[in-house]
């Protein structure tokens, strides 16, 4: 079944680059959105439904936990942060993936948040002159994955009912994005003759902690209304294709040729589309928990047009090439599914699930210590070498 699993979303991509390539791209974009506008005339209730649907998920689910993030991310980032973690991490994270030290922070928080902000904060690296196209290009498909509250919290717990599948998903992920920066041409020689240096920017010491804050606040809700207008438009999409009847005629003869369930298909079809309903289709399926595990993995790592059209919104006014981007991301699907049958045929993944769950909150409470670590290590690392420094 993998490989067929495989085979089915090679088709897909296949038929959708055909589909731009031979034809006009204004042409096909207009028959598109014509098509939407027609549907939703013909059917406000629905896409008004979906649209509220959208909305409730993100300010719900999405915007307490970006928020946050943001707003400090942006107070770390006018406090020389990026420097800092260069400085005292960047040759721990960066070297195995052959990345300059400047990509240390970015590393960071993708691993902590996730899609998008991974590629916003490269984005700014980028324009900011502290790495080149070449990096740049490498490091959107290293340093863009699902975040682990999402991973763990919406997929493993609420939709598979096993926050241990869930830390194994966030397992295979994170190894894929290492896989990533082990595979890719690194081509450094663009760094052999010149040491990467950090512009001179204002010094936060000099700057209002008000205007600091003010400008971490005008840029964070900035993106979450960039990242929410996404995930609202997509919900709408979402909605309408489920419920288009030549949409079900699709699926059923797809489903009685490959003779897999019409709700795998669906799941396959929307989970390139829009993640998190793929996930929650696919897991919703009465197939073996195996292939579930192994679909939802590739989901997780390609991360859906949706995410994608995300990622665009930040690199589209650099010469950063979309296609390679979204091709690279389904290699890092098919290495993160891969990795994900090793690690269910492992004895690790017997260990059974009510066992795992009694310990859930402990874990979880160990994970976001951890978390706290990661941030507060560097600086005791540099008060304790200024310490020994002066002794």
């Amino acid at each position: 079944m993998p490989f067929l699993f495989y085979a089915f979303i090679v088709i897909i991509l296949v038929l959708l680059f055909i589909l731009f390539k031979s034809a006009n791209k204004n042409l096909v974009v207009t028959i598109v959105c014509s098509l939407l506008i027609l549907q939703i005339i013909l059917t406000p209730k629905l896409c008004i439904d979906s649209a509220l649907s959208g909305a409730r998920l993100f300010f719900n689910k999405v915007f307490p936990s970006l928020f946050p993030f943001l707003i400090l991310t942006n107070i770390m980032m006018s406090y020389d942060g990026v420097k800092i973690y260069a400085k005292l991490m960047g040759s721990a994270l960066c070297k195995p993936l052959r990345l300059p030290k400047q990509c240390t922070f970015v590393l960071i928080v993708s691993v902590l948040c996730g899609y998008p902000l991974g590629a916003k904060y490269a984005c700014d690296l980028y324009e900011d002159g502290k790495i080149d196209l070449v990096t740049l290009q490498r490091l959107l498909n290293i340093a863009t994955n699902a975040s682990p509250l999402f991973v763990i919290g919406a997929v493993g717990t609420s939709m598979l009912d096993s926050p241990y599948l869930g830390y194994m998903l966030l397992l295979s992920n994170t190894l894929s994005c290492i896989a990533m920066g082990l595979f890719m041409p690194s081509h450094q020689k663009s760094f052999n003759n010149r040491v990467m240096s950090f512009p001179s920017t204002a010094n936060a010491d000099n700057k209002n902690i008000g205007n600091i804050l003010k400008d971490s606040l005008d840029n964070s809700i900035k993106t979450c209304l960039s990242v929410g207008s996404f995930v609202i438009i997509f919900s709408v999409i979402i909605r309408i294709i489920k419920s288009n009847i030549f949409f079900d005629i699709a699926i059923d003869k797809i489903s009685n040729i490959l003779g897999f369930s019409k709700n795998i298909i669906e799941g396959l079809v929307l989970g390139l589309i829009e993640m998190t309903n793929g996930c929650n289709l696919i897991s919703s399926t009465s197939i073996d928990m195996y292939y579930k595990f192994v679909i939802i993995s590739f989901m997780l790592s390609f991360s859906g047009f949706s995410i994608i059209s995300q990622v665009y919104s930040f690199i589209y006014k650099y010469n950063v090439s979309t296609s390679r981007y979204i091709k690279l991301k389904f290699v890092q699907g098919i290495l993160s599914s891969m990795i994900s049958i090793v690690i269910y045929k492992l004895s690790v993944i017997n260990v059974p699930i009510a066992t795992f769950s009694n310990t859930y909150k402990s874990q979880t409470n160990l994970f976001y210590i951890m978390a706290i670590i990661i941030f507060i290590l560097p600086f005791a690392a540099a008060k304790i070498k200024k310490l020994f420094s002066t002794s």
